[in-house]
């Protein structure tokens, strides 16, 4: 079986952590293609060409692709997919912008957040804010899936796939680009930071959230929020952190003022070590937490942020 996948790429950069997690899931399911469409994207596809588990790299080099609009990637994709099975991609903004038109132009179903592969045709996935596991089978003769990364390692260099320079599919025109706002920013992306320190509506205020900010860079974290601190005004919306948010697996997680809703949890709790700071005792966040403690934020987290100084 031939599986082909959609490459993240910022701009004409590889985003090599999606791209890497994406491919080891795409490794049990068959010989692998990665597909790199943007303006000036050679870079991008020499770098998927290391990645172990590719056997090939398809090269989309075109001014239509390089703002990531979702309509032409998808004819591009359309146009390429009879000779795969699968077509898939990392659960990320683009893809899942981009996949769910791939799946209507194929009049198929799209499987997403996928979180492993049982078989060829069969795949689990969470409901119900990550309560439950939902074995989904399909019977489409191509299978349009997108992989919650967090649940995937991501795959080492070491490969030496040919590159193979495509052209273009037609451009119906049907969107264009306008402009991108983009925040910049030195701290790690979070949805690939080893850390991530987050607060929630305990936190009390935009102007309070320095401290969460104070941490994250003393440790060299990524800074999230909960739903209710985002929707407070304390925090942007690209900070969230839960169902409706992005969904993290860092290494550690330091969550403060946060009570720990059911939606928080389903985007955080596969981190391998959470920290919980909250000065109620009963908060459900002390459930999922390796280490809790019980203490007002506004003592703890300025007294740890000058003990790691």
């Amino acid at each position: 079986m031939a599986v082909l996948v959609l490459a993240e790429i910022n701009g004409a950069e590889l985003a090599i952590d999606a791209t890497a997690k994406a491919v080891t899931a795409a490794k049990s399911l068959g010989d692998v293609t990665v597909l790199c469409a943007s303006s000036g994207c050679g870079g991008a596809a020499a770098a998927a060409a290391k990645l172990d588990g590719v056997s090939k790299v398809l090269c989309a080099d075109d001014a239509a692709y390089g703002n990531g609009l979702a309509e032409p990637v998808a004819d591009l994709i359309v146009s390429l997919a009879g000779g795969y099975e699968h077509i898939v991609a990392a659960a990320t903004n683009n893809a899942k912008n981009i996949l769910p038109r791939v799946a209507a132009l194929l009049d198929v179903m799209v499987i997403t957040d996928v979180t492993a592969v049982v078989s060829g045709d069969t795949f689990e996935r969470p409901i119900y804010a990550g309560n439950a596991i939902q074995t989904v089978q399909s019977s489409d003769a191509k299978k349009v899936i997108s992989f919650r990364t967090a649940n995937f390692d991501a795959a080492g260099e070491g490969g030496s796939a040919s590159v193979e320079n495509i052209a273009a599919a037609g451009n119906a025109g049907l969107s264009e680009w306008v402009e991108d706002k983009v925040a910049s920013s030195d701290r790690p992306e979070l949805t690939s930071a080893g850390i991530v320190v987050s607060g929630g509506r305990g936190v009390g205020s935009e102007e309070s959230f320095a401290i969460i900010e104070g941490l994250a860079d003393k440790l060299g974290a990524a800074v999230g929020a909960s739903r209710a601190a985002v929707d407070s005004g304390y925090a942007p919306n690209d900070w969230q952190v839960g169902q409706t948010g992005k969904v993290v697996a860092p290494d550690l997680y330091i969550a403060a003022g946060i009570s720990g809703a059911i939606q928080h949890l389903a985007g955080m709790k596969d981190s391998k070590i959470i920290v919980a700071i909250n000065k109620d005792e009963e908060a459900p966040i002390f459930q999922v937490a390796d280490f809790g403690l019980v203490a007002d934020l506004f003592d703890a987290v300025p007294e740890l942020t000058e003990k790691l100084g």
